[in-house]
């Protein structure tokens, strides 16, 4: 797979480490659990899409935009990155957040991700629950262009096939790190939203012929809708590798059982496991991603779904500074 042959621009702080979490795995008694550090990729405090921004601001600089337009969740970590990577290139950013939540704290509003956002001169554009948000940005986007700008789109979370290359390049990446330490990755664990970090690590496995399984745990949709949405961008991100046969089907699995009652809105499992983690390992995880993802490993190893001597790698998507914007959530004094 050359990935050379696409535009793209250094902003993530690579390769990330490739940890293992030696008192958590002895807490809970499982596998041998490891934690690929994609929190620290470095650009206004990380996180996967970083890797994403890298090629999807390539082509953006290469079209000559100087305007850059996205969309997500109020509290989102794609909206924050972006916004720090258009100020690192001289662009402007419109972030478009929804309102996903129906009685949101004032912390979740005005706090984490949202203050970053607005600390980086971030451009803020508030919709109500249940927008187009596709639509909306490319509406934005026309606007720009009739005003003289040339804006540039981004899906929320920069999951397009361009985006997905971000992911290509980190499983080359973490099968490159295994092989340097000896490490046999059985399974990788990770949170999936808006699919692109999940299709990237299938491609790129796919594309190594590293064999390894990657396991989604869903932080919005049901297994199959969710499945269906990261196999699609499968496909389109091994197209534009040019990956001949393509990738089975059977290579996209996801878990759904840790959703709750829907985006954003904590669990008492997601709790357990940003405290667990934060108190064995001395790692911020995330309210929305990574705090789910993790309870869903920690609940599928209690399970005894993984065999005692496998090394399980847990991909942390970054998103700590969003635990500002959901402090009340947490039992801590």
């Amino acid at each position: 797979m050359k990935l050379t042959q696409f535009p793209r621009v250094k902003l993530c702080h690579a390769p990330t480490p490739l940890e293992p979490m030696p008192r958590l795995s002895a807490h809970l008694g499982g596998p041998q659990l490891w934690i690929k550090r994609d929190d620290c990729t470095g650009l206004a405090s990380g996180g996967n899409k970083t890797r994403k921004l890298e090629f999807l601001m390539g082509e953006a600089v290469a079209q000559g935009a100087d305007h850059v337009v996205t969309q997500g969740a109020v509290q989102s970590n794609h909206v924050r990155q972006t916004i720090a990577a258009a100020a690192r290139l001289g662009m402007k950013c419109t972030g478009l957040l929804e309102h996903r939540l129906t009685e949101p704290e004032d912390e979740y509003l005005n706090n984490g991700n949202v203050f970053l956002d607005r600390l980086m001169g971030g451009e803020l554009d508030y919709r109500p629950g249940g927008t187009n948000m596709q639509e909306a940005i490319e509406e934005r986007a026309a606007q720009l262009r009739a005003q003289g700008h040339k804006p540039y789109v981004i899906p929320g979370g920069g999951s397009n096939p361009t985006g997905a290359l971000g992911y290509v390049n980190c499983a080359m990446e973490l099968v490159s790190q295994a092989n340097d330490q000896g490490l046999r990755i059985d399974h990788v664990v990770h949170g999936t939203g808006s699919t692109g970090t999940q299709a990237g690590l299938v491609v790129g496995f796919e594309g190594t012929n590293s064999q390894i399984p990657v396991l989604g745990i869903s932080v919005r949709m049901p297994r199959e809708k969710q499945e269906q949405l990261v196999y699609r961008l499968v496909q389109s991100t091994a197209a534009k590798l040019g990956l001949k046969d393509g990738v089975v089907r059977e290579a996209v699995r996801v878990n759904s059982d840790y959703v709750g009652p829907g985006y954003g809105m904590p669990t008492e499992q997601m709790i357990e496991a940003v405290q667990l983690t934060a108190q064995y390992e001395g790692i911020f995880l995330d309210p929305v991603y990574t705090g789910k993802a993790m309870a869903g490993l920690i609940g599928l190893v209690r399970q005894g779904h993984f065999k005692a001597d496998e090394n399980v790698v847990f991909v942390h998507t970054g998103g700590s500074a969003g635990l500002f914007g959901y402090t009340h959530a947490f039992h801590v004094s």
